[in-house]
C-alpha cells in the first residue's frame, strides 16, 4: 500500500511537467491549413483589363462595342515574368468586370473575347495566363463580378443562374485557383440592354453566397474566397493597400456581408470575432484600376510601394498590387520597373538578420527542447518558442554580436495556434540603461508578420516585452535589420494642375458654383472629395450669365467612396464665366456636397 502510495505521488508531481511538453492548446479563432499557406504568399499582383481599358474607363457601363477590344501585342508571358520578377506569388485576373464583358469564350452570353477582333475571336485571355502561370510557377486566382451592368437580365432569378452557371465555367476549365475574387459592388445604374436604369438589389441574399462558397469549394477546395466579409480573406477596407497597426485576423461573420456599411471596421477587423478571416490589401500601382494613358506619369515610386509592404504584409495581412494592362495588353515599363525594384528595396532592407546565431534568453519556456528561444531564428516556420500555460507576458532579451545599428523588427506568431497577442512593446540597451524604441504606430497585435520600422538605434542588446495576450505565448520568428536608407513614410503622389482662379459663388446640399471672374474657356474639371459630400454621381453646367446655363457634362465618378482620389473630368471647350458642379447622387445622400480640391482648366 505505502509503495503505492509512493508511486501516485511521483506520477502526480511528473503531471505539470508532462502537460508543458504538450503543444499549447489553440485558441480560437483558428485558420484552415489553406489560409495559413495563402498568407504565406504574402504578395500576389492584380490584373485589369477589358473594354475599360480601351474606352478610358473605370467602370464601365456595360454598352462598349466589342469591335474595340483588340490588343496588338497582348503577351500574358510578359504579364507573368513581370510578376515573378518583382517578388510575387501569384496573379489574379478579372475575367469579368462590372461591365459584364468576358475575358473568356463563355458559352452564356455573346458579350465575350469571342466576339471581339483578337485573335478573330479565338482568344481566350483566361487560358493564355493559366498557360503563362504555368510556365513561369505562379499560382493562378480569378475574380467574377457579381454586378453585371451589360445584361438586360441583371437583378432577376435568371442572372443569378447565369452568374452561376459562368463561376462553374471558371471553376472547372482553368486548372488551381489559389482564390476567387467577389467584389462587394453590387447593384446600381447600367445600360442592362439598352435600359439605361438604376436597379437595386439585397447584397444580403440576392446572389446567395453561401451556395457560391459551396461551388467553389466542391470544384477548387483550397482556394480563398474573397469578400468584404470572407469567408477564406476579407477586404481591408480600403482600396490604398494598407491595414491597421491593430489587425485581428478575425471577423465576426454572420455580421459581414458583400458591400458592408461600416467598412471601416475591417482596417483593424474584430476583436472579438468569431471567425478567422484575415485582412487582403489590395491597391492599384496607378490611381485607377484600368489603364489611362493621362496617369503613366502618377505611377507609384518605389518609396511608396515600399511602404505599403510594410503596413500590408507588415501588419498581418497581404500586399495585392494591381497593374493595369494598357492598350496594346502590356503591362507598362514604367509600372513594371517600380514594382521589381521595389521588390529589390524592401529584399535589400531585410535581407541581414542580426539576431542569426545570438543569445536569446526568454523570461518563460514551455520546454527548453520543445519550444526554446532557438526555434525563434532556425527558419522553420513549424518550430516556436511558448511558455507555459497561463503565461501571457514574458520577455525575451537579446544580446547583440557587439554594438549594432538596426531600423527594422520582424515579429511572426504561429498563428496556427491562433493569434494572441494584443499588446507589446520593445526596449534597447545604451548608455548603461533600458531605453524604449520609439515607434509611431500601436504596438498592439502581431499576427502572421508585424514588421516594425522606427528611427535607427545602437544598441548592444534588445528586448521584446509581450504585455498582454489571448493565451501563452507561440512566437516562431525574430528579427532585426539595418536599412540605411530608408524613409519611414509616403504619401500618394498627385497630379500638379494649376486651374483657373476663382470664388465660390454658391454652395448648397446638392451643387457647387463658382465664378471665373471673367469669361474662359474651359476644358476640364478636377475633383478630389472629402470624407464626407462625396459625389457620386455629376452633371456639370456652364454659362456666361447664372440664369442661362447649359450641361456640358454628366457621369459617374466611378468607385469613389473605396478609391477617393482625383477624379478628372474632360469635355469640349465651353466659354463660360460660371461653372456648377452639380452632385446628381452623393455616396451618403444625407450629406452636403464638398470638396477636398476643386480644378478648372
Amino acid at each position: 500500500m505505502k509503495q503505492l502510495l509512493l508511486l501516485f505521488s511521483f506520477n502526480f508531481l511528473l503531471l505539470p511537467t508532462f502537460a508543458q511538453k504538450q503543444a499549447p492548446a489553440p485558441v480560437a479563432p483558428l485558420p484552415t491549413a489553406h489560409q495559413v499557406a495563402w498568407q504565406k504568399l504574402e504578395t500576389y499582383a492584380f490584373i485589369h483589363f477589358g473594354p475599360n481599358t480601351f474606352g478610358d474607363r473605370e467602370w464601365g457601363y456595360g454598352d462598349a462595342p466589342l469591335s474595340d477590344f483588340n490588343p496588338t501585342k497582348l503577351d500574358t508571358e510578359q504579364w507573368a515574368h513581370t510578376i515573378k520578377a518583382a517578388g510575387m506569388k501569384g496573379v489574379i485576373l478579372t475575367a469579368k468586370h462590372h461591365d459584364g464583358f468576358c475575358l473568356w469564350p463563355t458559352k452564356y452570353t455573346d458579350y465575350s473575347v469571342r466576339n471581339t477582333p483578337y485573335k478573330d475571336g479565338k482568344g481566350d485571355i483566361v487560358g493564355e495566363l493559366a498557360a503563362a502561370c504555368k510556365k513561369y510557377g505562379l499560382k493562378l486566382g480569378l475574380y467574377l463580378s457579381p454586378w453585371d451592368r451589360h445584361q438586360a437580365f441583371y437583378s432577376t432569378p435568371l442572372y443569378v443562374e447565369y452568374f452561376y452557371a459562368q463561376l462553374e465555367e471558371l471553376l472547372t476549365q482553368y486548372g488551381e485557383l489559389f482564390e476567387v475574387w467577389f467584389d462587394g459592388a453590387n447593384g446600381g445604374d447600367g445600360w442592362y440592354g439598352g435600359a439605361k436604369e438604376q436597379r437595386k438589389i439585397d447584397r444580403r441574399t440576392y446572389y446567395d453566397f453561401p451556395r457560391a462558397h459551396k461551388l467553389v469549394y466542391k470544384h477548387q477546395p483550397q482556394a480563398i474566397i474573397f469578400s468584404d466579409g470572407g469567408p477564406g480573406c476579407r477586404w481591408v477596407g480600403n482600396e490604398e493597400g494598407y491595414a491597421d497597426a491593430t489587425n485581428w485576423s478575425f471577423l465576426r461573420i454572420n455580421e459581414v456581408y458583400p458591400g458592408y456599411d461600416k467598412y471601416y471596421e475591417l482596417t483593424s477587423g474584430h476583436a472579438d470575432g468569431d471567425t478567422w478571416v484575415p485582412s487582403e490589401c489590395n491597391t492599384s500601382i496607378r490611381p485607377g484600376w484600368f489603364y489611362h494613358e493621362s496617369e503613366d506619369a502618377r505611377v507609384k515610386s518605389i518609396p511608396q510601394l515600399t511602404d505599403l509592404y510594410y503596413r500590408s504584409v507588415g501588419h498581418n495581412g497581404t500586399f495585392l498590387l494591381n497593374f493595369p494592362v494598357d492598350k496594346e495588353g502590356l503591362i507598362h515599363p514604367i509600372d513594371s520597373a517600380n514594382a521589381v525594384n521595389y521588390h529589390q528595396q524592401v529584399a535589400a532592407e531585410l535581407s541581414n538578420n542580426l539576431l542569426r546565431k545570438v543569445s536569446i534568453k526568454a523570461s518563460n519556456v514551455r520546454d527548453k527542447k520543445l519550444y526554446a528561444t532557438a526555434n525563434l531564428t532556425d527558419g522553420n516556420y513549424d518550430t516556436y518558442w511558448a511558455t507555459e500555460d497561463g503565461v501571457t507576458t514574458a520577455t525575451l532579451e537579446i544580446a547583440l554580436k557587439g554594438t549594432q545599428k538596426i531600423n527594422r523588427i520582424m515579429l511572426q506568431e504561429y498563428i496556427p495556434l491562433g493569434q494572441r497577442v494584443s499588446k507589446f512593446h520593445l526596449e534597447y540597451f545604451n548608455g548603461g540603461k533600458w531605453q524604449p524604441v520609439s515607434i509611431k504606430e500601436a504596438t498592439t497585435t502581431i499576427g502572421y508578420k508585424r514588421l516594425l520600422r522606427f528611427q535607427t538605434i545602437t544598441a548592444k542588446k534588445l528586448r521584446v516585452c509581450f504585455d498582454e495576450a489571448r493565451g501563452p505565448l507561440c512566437i516562431n520568428g525574430i528579427g532585426a535589420y539595418y536599412a540605411p536608407k530608408a524613409m519611414e513614410s509616403y504619401q500618394q503622389q498627385e497630379l500638379n494642375l494649376k486651374g483657373f482662379d476663382y470664388t465660390i459663388q454658391q454652395q448648397d446640399a446638392k451643387a457647387i458654383t463658382i465664378d471665373l471672374g471673367r469669361t474662359r474657356q474651359i476644358r476640364s474639371l478636377h475633383y478630389k472629395p472629402t470624407t464626407t459630400g462625396m459625389i457620386s454621381h455629376y452633371e456639370i453646367w456652364a454659362g456666361n450669365t447664372l440664369d442661362n446655363m447649359k450641361r456640358i457634362a454628366a457621369g459617374e465618378f466611378s468607385n469613389i467612396r473605396n478609391n477617393p482620389i482625383m477624379q478628372d473630368v474632360y469635355f469640349a471647350p465651353a466659354d463660360c464665366r460660371y461653372v456648377q458642379l452639380k452632385a446628381v447622387h452623393l455616396v451618403n445622400e444625407s450629406e452636403s456636397a464638398s470638396y477636398d480640391k476643386l480644378i478648372i482648366l
